[in-house]
């Protein structure tokens, strides 16, 4: 592993243990040649990935980006960052694991907003806001009366 700090090669692990999520390896690092200490986390990847987006350009897939979707939808509500890690992980193992090494850029936003879905209503709302392409006051009524609904299904009461 190269060390940020100075790009050395040479870089020994001082730690190695599983990380919150259990699906990564979290490992402590230092540089003999400029003394930097950094942390790596390494993970299973099954296949490599590509994604498509709409315009028909294809890019290699991006853990970290679907991260940052999360981190932006979730951005200051009350939602544990194990259980955003335990959403990516999920929807990284069901790509990985469908056979399929292109994937739309489509395909992967619904798998965001239906983990959105059970994570935090807020959230779910405001990446549909983008994923949809919201465009009118109404368009956000519409997805409150789906979510209005749904809550009406789970506790009974239509």
């Amino acid at each position: 592993m190269r060390c940020p700090f100075c790009g050395s090669d040479e870089t020994q692990v001082k730690d190695s243990r599983p990380a919150e999520d259990n699906t990564s390896i979290r490992r402590r690092r230092i540089c003999p040649d400029c003394g930097g200490r950094f942390t790596t986390f390494e993970r299973v990847q099954l296949r490599e990935l590509t994604v498509v987006k709409k315009t028909g350009r294809k890019v290699p897939f991006d853990r970290d980006k679907l991260v940052r979707s999360f981190e932006i939808a979730l951005r200051k509500r009350p939602v544990d960052r194990d259980r955003i890690e335990r959403a990516v992980s999920g929807i990284v193992r069901r790509l990985e694991s469908s056979g399929e090494t292109e994937i739309s850029s489509e395909a992967i936003g619904l798998q965001v907003l239906e983990a959105l879905k059970s994570l935090d209503d807020v959230g779910f709302v405001r990446y549909a806001s983008v994923y949809r392409d919201f465009s009118h006051a109404e368009d956000f009524e519409h997805v409150i009366a789906e979510i209005n609904a749904k809550i009406s299904r789970d506790h009974g009461m239509e």
